[in-house]
């Protein structure tokens, strides 16, 4: 918890080209797990110190050779239902308007997608999801209409707003100032990519977005090739963080291209995070505000991470067993 507490932790900003500097220096380093020839499989990777539990239900899955995209939904519905993690599912923090509003998306080895944004009332958005998935002709539901058609998948409406949540909400209508805050209580999501035993792909993302956000807003968890993007003939990425600037360079897609392009998993993270730093400055937008994390799985089962800011772990469960991976970071 005390890594997520410090996910956007403030840290002393060099000068842009120092850092840029910095950065090539480091280029050569490498936080993956690098296999020559034997493909390391199968595997799973997810966002933050929750992954740990998620990975265990999703590996209880590929351990038995079942199919990548039944261990993802499996593993982060843990988080999804645990009303003890703030920003994902059941317990997360309301928009402004005191309204839990949830989103996730979820991808095969096939290229089907399906998609929920702004839905309410119902515990696992990510099985809404996979139902837009594989019952409709569409890939994405939203708001009312989302809720319609989970209501009439057999979904159970519940309210969402817990009696902590609900406090800190009136708490913050006090003020009611609208200024986002780069910490781990604000925003979170739980991400989740797999390589199953058949070697292939599939990934899903879930979360409860900005706490006190507008109402309506969507991040990029829900946008298939900003926060989730599979390819089942390279790899897969997820992010987490400041959403709006994930979308801005259509984030995991871009870190499948990469890949594509013959980059390492953790050499495509690191060039999707300097695309950001790069926009954000150009901007004139300070970095210290900013914080986005991607982790990446190839084909090979190799897979790395990056993110602008220290404080985001994630972890990785393979035949070795399960560890939490604190990673690399641009600011230092």
């Amino acid at each position: 918890m005390t890594n997520r507490r410090n996910f956007l932790k403030t840290t002393a900003l060099a000068t842009a080209g120092v850092a840029f500097q910095a950065f090539k220096g480091k280029s050569e380093e490498t936080e993956i797990n690098i296999n020559s020839g034997k493909v390391n499989k199968p595997i799973v990777l997810s966002t933050w110190n929750f992954g740990l539990q998620a990975n265990e239900a999703a590996w209880e899955v590929l351990k038995n050779k079942g199919r990548a995209l039944d261990a993802v939904e499996a593993g982060v519905k843990i988080p999804e239902g645990d009303p003890n993690e703030r920003s994902v599912g059941y317990g997360g923090r309301p928009d402004r308007d005191g309204r839990v509003t949830l989103d996730a998306c979820i991808m095969d080895e096939f290229s089907n997608i399906g998609s929920v944004a702004c839905l309410e009332h119902i515990k696992h958005p990510i099985s809404v999801a996979r139902m837009v998935m594989e019952k409709t002709p569409h890939v994405m539901l939203v708001g009312d209409g989302a809720l319609q058609f989970a209501l009439s998948q057999g979904f159970q409406k519940e309210n969402l707003l817990l009696e902590a949540s609900e406090k800190e909400w009136k708490e913050w209508l006090k003020t009611s100032e609208y200024l986002p805050k780069a910490n781990i209580e604000n925003h979170d999501t739980i991400g989740m990519i797999a390589l199953d035993a058949q070697g292939n792909l599939s990934g899903a993302c879930t979360t409860s977005g900005m706490a006190f956000k507008m109402h309506g807003r969507v991040g990029d968890s829900p946008i298939i090739g900003a926060g989730l993007y599979v390819d089942n003939e390279i790899g897969a990425a997820t992010a987490t963080g400041h959403g709006e600037e994930v979308i801005r360079i259509t984030g995991c897609h871009l870190v499948v291209e990469l890949m594509r392009q013959g980059k390492s998993p953790q050499k495509a993270c690191e060039e999707a995070v300097m695309r950001i730093v790069k926009l954000t400055q150009n901007r004139g937008k300070n970095l210290k505000n900013i914080q986005v994390g991607f982790i990446a799985l190839n084909k090979k089962g190799e897979y790395g991470s990056y993110c602008v800011q220290g404080g985001f772990n994630y972890a990785v469960h393979d035949a070795t067993g399960n560890k939490l991976i604190d990673a690399n970071y641009f600011l230092k």
